[in-house]
This record gives structure tokens, sequence and C-alpha cells, in this order.
């Protein structure tokens, strides 16, 4: 019979072995270093988000803001967080061919870059946020009527 130090050893090394075949896939072949800059060209790793990235380029946003700017919280660590939690959500979504055609903001990624727009355009967004404040359930949103902007939207 193995002893208790033996099959932990084993364990261990399936572990590590495991985590470094996944960082030299992540950081290697998926170039994952590219999403910690802030280099828009890394939003279009994946091909599946080229064309959102050439109409960006065109847009009036592609002369004066990167994709973190919209799509990112402004914090270092909520940026951080949001790219690391989108990350793995994307990695999963393609590795597994489990997205749809039509690629789709979710609520979370919908509030990011509601606050970023308000954040950036607060001196316009200010009437309308007099006009939401007395009614929560009616807050009107940015991307109501703004859901193009930036980019085409599929």
């Amino acid at each position: 019979m193995k002893s208790p130090v033996a099959i932990l050893l084993v364990i261990i090394s399936i572990v590590a072995g495991c985590a470094l075949g996944l960082g030299v896939f992540v950081f290697g072949y998926a170039q994952g270093t590219s999403y910690l800059t802030n280099d828009s060209a890394a939003c279009a790793n994946c091909h599946v988000m080229q064309r959102h990235l050439d109409a960006w380029t065109k847009s009036s946003h592609g002369k004066f803001a990167q994709c973190n700017d919209c799509h990112a919280p402004h914090g270092t660590v909520g940026k951080y967080a949001c790219k690391t939690r989108n990350g793995i959500l994307h990695s999963l979504a393609f590795t597994t061919g489990n997205f749809p055609d039509r690629i789709i903001m979710h609520d979370y990624n919908r509030g990011v870059v509601e606050q970023n727009c308000r954040h950036c355009h607060q001196n316009f967004v200010h009437a309308i946020e007099s006009l939401s404040a007395d009614d929560a359930d009616n807050v009107i949103a940015c991307l109501h009527c703004h859901s193009t902007v930036g980019h085409d939207s599929p």
C-alpha cells in the first residue's frame, strides 16, 4: 500500500502540471498578457470580435477612447476584476463553442458601460439623471437610445 505522502505528492504533481499547462496555454497560445494592457487590438484576439474592433476604429469613440474606457471600470482593482471575470467567461464560452452568433451584453457589463457613459459624458447626462431621480423604476439608460455608439451592434 502506498504511503499517504506518496499519494499527496502525486496529487500535487498532477494539480501543478495542470496549472502549468493552463498557464502556458493562456499566456502563450491565447496571448493572455495582451489582455493586461489597454491596447484595444487585444479585444480582437478572438476572431468574433474583429467586426466590433473594425467598427470602433471608424467611430468617433475610436479616436478618443480605448475598449477599456467603455467596457471596464475606471479604477485599477475594478478594471482587472472585470477583465478577469469576463476573460474566464469568454474563455469558457469560446473553448466550449457555447456562445451565440450575435454577441449579447449581459447585465453586469451593461452596468459597467452605462456607468462609463455617464462618467465621460457627465456634462450632458446631468439633465437625464435629474429626470430619473424621482422614479427609480424608470431610470433612463444611455444604452437605450445609443446602443450602437462606439461600434455596430450585430
